[in-house]
């Protein structure tokens, strides 16, 4: 003892060393526990049935009531004022609103789609319609950070983040979590794909992707001043320096990330000049999908998993009109269906024609849905003009491939597509789905930060074993 009190300095790994030795005991039945709730060495936690993941975000919340969910009632009930109980704020004004568009069975499954997406109505064997989605509070902000988070506040990693912090990716030349948005307005922004707390190798790689031209994508991809074989050693320098820095700290784990972000930015000048560019595809691949910019981003989508990207968000935004129909949504409805129909109904078609459906889930959905009842515009209130406003308590999501089962409608909302009614899904249990369909059992996915075991789900969320093929 009188050695250690004499040194100027007794560092924490000298202390734990020489004096704590004997705690290792003690803490050995909780590794044990603890390792038994770890993933496996390939990530897993059962067999997956999805490698990658393709989520198609209908920003701003399509109505289900014109899309997915077809609620004749609304006809008979046409004018007439909703119940003020029904949970959800009705200005004055508001009547029951029939959808004027049709719905017409699709399919061998003869489920039921509305004509302003006839192309998913003609490949809904492929598909699984949740009629019962719910969601906490119909404002955009709180019900986008649900839907991307699993909170209503800005303060935890998104979907995308804890499914790559969970199976990293395919291919280290790419980032592990890319979101593609056609315009820099999307509400709430970058709290939507953010890592949070996790490791900052998980923060998604966000792409702006109203100019195509691959410089333009991934900006200062080629280093216009040096060779790579320059590069490759002007970066072999700096990770060597960070690599000594990382050990005076104990490998803190931000600069691990820091290191591991370099590296990747430094390959993907050679991968992303590769996978970014749509102009590779066949003219008739980029007619399937649309020229518009929500066509040529899920075309990008498609050749990024192709290419290893583990998880892709695709924004939808129509020039500057996300799906928030305030007002005129009848008129508005079915351009917003049209473009989104084509491109999504086109990745669809493309992955099962590459043999890569099965592997590959797509959603399709937004943050909610919309009411059944008109919103009265202030200043025009006759009711051809009306909107819908944003509904919480029932809405749709479609999904497709990844193990999910085809040609099946799931849950159902009341007859006025108010409320969801048999077998709700909450947004947590849309997530725990997800998770389970990549082999990740969404109880076990943890991040230990500020003294507690943080996920996804929180303490919430089941796994829709019924849609499971």
């Amino acid at each position: 003892m009188d050695d250690l009190l004499n040194k100027e300095f007794l560092n924490r790994r000298d202390m734990l060393q020489r004096m704590s030795a004997g705690f290792g005991m003690l803490s050995l039945g909780g590794l044990a526990s603890l390792a038994s709730t770890r993933a496996k060495p390939d990530g897993l936690h059962h067999r997956a049935r999805a490698k990658r993941v393709i989520f198609l975000f209908m920003n701003g919340g399509p109505s289900h009531v014109d899309t997915f969910d077809p609620k004749p009632a609304l006809e008979k009930w046409a004018h007439k004022k909703p119940d003020a109980d029904t949970g959800r704020r009705i200005q004055d004004g508001s009547k029951f609103m029939p959808s004027p568009f049709k719905f017409h069975k699709c399919g061998q499954a003869g489920i039921d789609v509305n004509e302003t997406l006839p192309r998913l109505g003609r490949l809904i064997d492929d598909c699984c319609v949740i009629r019962s989605m719910h969601t906490n509070v119909p404002n955009h902000e709180p019900a986008l950070l649900m839907m991307n988070t699993g909170n209503i506040q800005p303060i935890r990693p998104s979907l995308g983040a804890w499914s790559v912090y969970g199976l990293g990716t395919e291919n280290e030349n790419l980032p592990g979590f890319v979101v593609l948005r056609p315009s820099p307005k999307i509400v709430v922004g970058p709290a939507l794909w953010s890592n949070s707390f996790l490791p900052a190798q998980h923060q998604a790689t966000s792409v702006l992707t109203t100019d195509m031209a691959v410089d333009k994508l991934v900006r200062d991809v080629r280093n216009p001043m040096m060779t790579p074989a320059e590069q490759r050693r002007q970066v072999d320098l700096i990770q060597a320096m960070n690599r000594i820095h990382a050990r005076q700290r104990d490998n803190d784990s931000a600069l691990e990330a820091q290191i591991k972000s370099m590296e990747t930015a430094y390959r993907m000048q050679t991968q992303a000049v590769q996978s970014f560019d749509i102009r590779k595809e066949p003219q008739h691949v980029r007619d399937l999908y649309g020229d518009s910019p929500f066509g040529r981003s899920v075309l990008l989508a498609r050749r990024l998993v192709e290419d290893g990207v583990r998880f892709v968000s695709v924004y939808y935004v129509k020039g500057t009109q996300p799906w928030d129909t305030h007002n005129k949504h009848n008129q508005q409805h079915p351009g917003l269906c049209a473009d989104s129909d084509q491109a999504s109904a086109a990745l669809i078609a493309d992955l099962k024609q590459r043999g890569m459906l099965d592997d590959t889930l797509v959603i399709w959905g937004g943050e909610f849905g919309r009411t059944p009842f008109s919103q009265p515009a202030k200043k025009d209130p006759k009711m051809e003009n009306a909107g819908r406003d944003h509904h919480a308590s029932a809405f749709s999501m479609l999904l497709a491939g990844g193990g999910i089962k085809g040609g099946l409608a799931y849950g159902t909302s009341d007859e006025f597509g108010m409320i969801a009614e048999e077998n709700p899904v909450h947004v947590h249990d849309l997530h725990a789905t997800i998770l389970h369909q990549l082999g990740i059992d969404h109880e076990r996915l943890t991040y230990r930060w500020s003294g507690r075991d943080f996920r996804l789900t929180d303490v919430h969320g089941h796994v829709l074993h019924d849609i499971i093929a």
